[in-house]
């Protein structure tokens, strides 16, 4: 069951990623970025009543952690995707932020992992890169401050994943409370000081709602997952969402997958296929 719900947060990840990527190129990042956090409150209302569980202290003060490195890594993913190369960019924060919670599920926690489930979890890590690289881009070439800044992105991905698994069992999605509450403040920072504009045009509405519904989902899903299976397994299995965006650009927006971003989806299948059959 743990799988299927990461695999299920893959999915409504991958469906925000395209959404508000696509909602970004007509308006200004920082209002979409407060758009789907905003889009996503409101649906969490009543979801909070059918996945009910009891508030504390300790399940909004993490979600909240997760909310604010969550959003500090969205303001600085944006940032370093301007400075590019996107080629660089992605692949550096898809596999720092997927190797943290990974790495730590391992060696902290102790998840007992078969043979099959540790090739499944290197293959999985390669597909993300494989599907986020674009050929012809190099570090050397890109500079030094967008992958840097891709490696605090990453960072700030990777203990988003940790904080809402260190929230208690019994929370339902109230720590999802928290991290609305207390996410979108980095973005608000980030507008303010950039002076960009916090409103979403009519063109973007419908595009922003949707990537701030399927987000809301992705970390709901996310968060009961880490309740039924190994945090290593269900942290990867959802960090493929980079697959999804990849093959949902393939046919809604008529992208080309290159040989590379071809490959990358058979291992993520493949590795799938590995961690599941256990």
């Amino acid at each position: 069951m743990g799988s299927l719900l990461a695999l299920a947060s893959a999915v409504s990840f991958g469906i925000s990623d395209v959404t508000g990527a696509v909602a970004t190129r007509r308006s200004a990042a920082p209002s979409v970025a407060i758009g789907i956090v905003l889009s996503g409150a409101l649906v969490l209302v009543p979801l909070l009543g059918l996945l009910p569980g009891t508030p504390s202290v300790r399940a909004l003060a993490f979600g909240a952690a997760a909310g604010l490195v969550g959003n500090i890594g969205l303001v600085l993913y944006l940032r370093c995707m301007a400075l590019g190369p996107i080629g660089v960019i992605s692949p550096i924060a898809g596999l720092v932020g997927a190797s943290i919670p990974i790495g730590w599920g391992a060696a902290i926690l102790g998840d007992e992992l078969a043979a099959g489930q540790v090739t499944g979890i290197l293959l999985g890590l390669i597909a993300v890169v494989a599907v986020a690289y674009v050929p012809g881009t190099s570090i050397r070439a890109s500079g030094s401050r967008g992958p840097t800044m891709a490696l605090g992105a990453g960072t700030a991905f990777g203990l988003f994943y940790l904080f809402l698994d260190a929230t208690p069992a019994d929370s339902g999605l109230w720590p999802l409370v928290g991290s609305r509450l207390v996410g979108v403040l980095p973005v608000l920072a980030f507008a303010l000081l950039t002076a960009r504009p916090l409103i979403v045009p009519r063109a973007a509405v419908g595009l922003t709602i949707v990537a701030g519904v399927t987000d809301v989902a992705a970390n709901a899903l996310f968060l009961l997952a880490t309740r039924e299976g190994l945090l290593s397994l269900v942290s990867l299995l959802s960090s493929l969402y980079p697959v999804v965006a990849l093959l949902i650009a393939r046919v809604a927006l008529r992208e080309r997958l290159s040989r590379l971003q071809a490959t990358g989806v058979v291992l993520a299948l493949v590795a799938t296929g590995l961690i599941v059959a256990r």
